[in-house]
């Protein structure tokens, strides 16, 4: 494994909670009833969090690079002019400064909320794969990775707990509430393929006893996601295509309409302290 790898992995754990939490943050005055609204204000912060955490360990990474290593990572301008004076990257930088090829998440978090029940049901695929990966990252050795994940499983166990329930509680539901969740899971579906594909960065990661076998977790991810689904009165989508490349840094376009109102501010006044 190259420190490469490590800081790939970081950044992609990251990306994926950062844009989660956005994503889910665009509800805050919007929830179906007060109750909802605060506790998915809660959970987006929660995924914020674990970003944080994620970046600072990065950012940590990043600084300890030989100098003639640091300008290959990253392709943004702000980037490259801090680099090229000799500054050192901190956690806002690499989640505002960063351009869209940059970003490393997975596609299912960047999918626009559109209602309700496709917020749900991203949610609940997201939460379901969390639970299990996070469960297995506790093992790793590296103790920054480990320590997150151990605060993660918190977190995550209670995301779990509320997405089901939301899956549950719409899914055998109202024939309106019912059809509204099966049309979510059905399109959300092409893009959950993508949470256990291993590309280079994970089969690294993986063979340096760090990382997480995704394949191992797969099982588990569907047998929930079943388990679930039965309850709601939900079917199984039987397409087997998947969408991909997010890890690779190619993206839907509605990643870049997250990034511009995440990165407003600190685009338009950089360096703005208040």
């Amino acid at each position: 494994m190259t420190n490469s790898s490590l800081l790939d992995y970081t950044l992609r754990l990251a990306d994926d909670g950062l844009i989660m939490g956005q994503r889910l943050g665009e509800w805050c005055g919007h929830g179906p009833i007060l109750e909802h609204d605060i506790a998915l204000t809660n959970i987006a912060l929660d995924h914020i969090g674990r970003a944080r955490s994620l970046y600072q360990y990065a950012a940590e990474q990043f600084n300890s690079l030989p100098a003639e290593n640091k300008a290959a990572v990253f392709s943004s301008v702000a980037l490259q002019n801090i680099i090229n004076t000799g500054g050192s990257l901190d956690e806002d930088n690499l989640a505002y400064l960063r351009d869209g090829w940059d970003f490393r998440n997975v596609l299912l978090v960047e999918q626009p909320n559109h209602d309700w029940a496709y917020t749900v049901a991203r949610s609940f695929f997201y939460d379901a794969f969390n639970y299990f990966f996070f469960s297995a990252l506790m093992k790793s050795p590296d103790e920054s990775l480990s320590a997150i994940a151990e605060k993660s499983l918190k977190e995550v166990t209670y995301h779990l707990r509320w997405s089901s329930e939301w899956v549950v509680r719409l899914g055998d539901g109202t024939e309106e509430s019912h059809n509204r969740m099966q049309d979510a899971v059905n399109e959300l579906w092409m893009y959950t393929g993508e949470l256990f594909v291993m590309n280079e960065t994970d089969k690294a990661m993986l063979l340096s006893g760090i990382g997480v076998d995704l394949a191992r977790i797969k099982p588990l991810w569907q047998e929930r996601v079943r388990l679930v689904f039965e309850e709601a009165n939900i079917t199984m989508p039987l397409g087997a295509w998947m969408q991909q490349g997010g890890k690779e840094g190619r993206h839907s376009e509605h990643l870049g309409y997250v990034l511009t109102e995440l990165q407003f501010v600190q685009r338009a006044y950089p360096g703005m302290n208040w």
